[in-house]
């Protein structure tokens, strides 16, 4: 049971990680749910699934990401072209969670948000910020049209993704919108803004976990998260992407909606 537990918060992990409905929330509610151990479902499972992740947006992205590499003298020129201006977008995006993440979030404030109610709230205010978006001003730009103070707009939007519930990629898809950007630049962004901040979090966790003690069944255990949710997640944003050139963000909100119901009345029967 626990290696079927460790795929399916290693397939929730790849799956909602990049789609707008917080991985957080859904590996809070489906330990709160199904009464899984958090002690072998914890922190340092989530430092596993989150590597997993990043392994997934790393691999797809690679052309990109190695494009980016190879314009880095660039980058410091007159003409940095599109590679050198994505490394000071990113950068630029990067800035706040940084901030935020080493001098304004503790684990005071992480352990006492990851809960399902906190979840439940946060996925509600989400699903309104995602009805809104949808509904204000005209999305036809592209990446080209974005600047380094939109970049950290988008950026300060990741850092509410601390509060489970409220979704990395949704916040920011729904920041770049806000900015007029398309659905699928937005999100084709963000994810690539995704990676510095994911690496940042899973190395801020993995420091916490130093003297610890694992197992071989623990490894196991982890080594199945990481694995499914790099696949699922590979998969996810591939067909994420192209759902998004031509769909809305509503079906999402509606999931979202749905979602928080559910934890309210699971809440209140226990």
């Amino acid at each position: 049971m626990s290696l079927l537990a460790a795929a399916v918060l290693g397939a929730l992990q790849g799956l909602t990680e990049f789609l707008p409905v917080s991985s957080s929330a859904h590996l809070i509610l489906a330990r709160a749910f199904f009464g899984w151990d958090a002690g072998k479902f914890g922190l340092p499972f989530d430092v596993a699934v989150h590597l997993g992740t990043l392994l997934a947006v790393v691999v797809y992205f690679s052309r990109d990401i190695g494009a980016m590499v190879a314009a880095v003298p660039r980058a410091f020129s007159a003409q940095p072209g599109p590679d050198g201006r994505r490394i000071w977008l990113v950068v630029a995006g990067t800035i706040p969670v940084v901030i935020v993440g080493l001098f304004i979030w503790s684990d005071a404030i992480e352990a006492a948000t990851r809960t399902p109610l906190v979840a439940a709230v946060a996925l509600l205010v989400g699903a309104g910020l995602l009805f809104a978006i949808e509904r204000i001003g005209a999305h036809r730009g592209g990446e080209e049209t974005l600047t380094a103070p939109g970049a950290f707009v988008i950026g300060v939007a990741q850092t509410l993704a601390l509060i489970p519930g409220v979704s990395r990629s949704g916040a920011t898809i729904a920041a770049g919108m806000a900015l007029g950007l398309r659905r699928d630049a937005a999100a084709r962004f963000t994810f690539l803004m995704s990676v510095p901040a994911i690496l940042a979090a899973a190395g801020k966790e993995g420091l916490a976990l130093r003297s610890m003690t694992f197992t071989r069944a623990d490894a196991t255990l982890f080594a199945v998260g990481m694995v499914t949710s790099a696949v699922v997640g590979y998969f996810t944003v591939k067909y994420f992407i192209k759902f998004l050139a031509a769909h809305r963000l509503d079906v999402f909100a509606w999931y979202r909606v749905g979602l928080a119901l559910v934890t309210f009345a699971w809440l209140a029967a226990r």
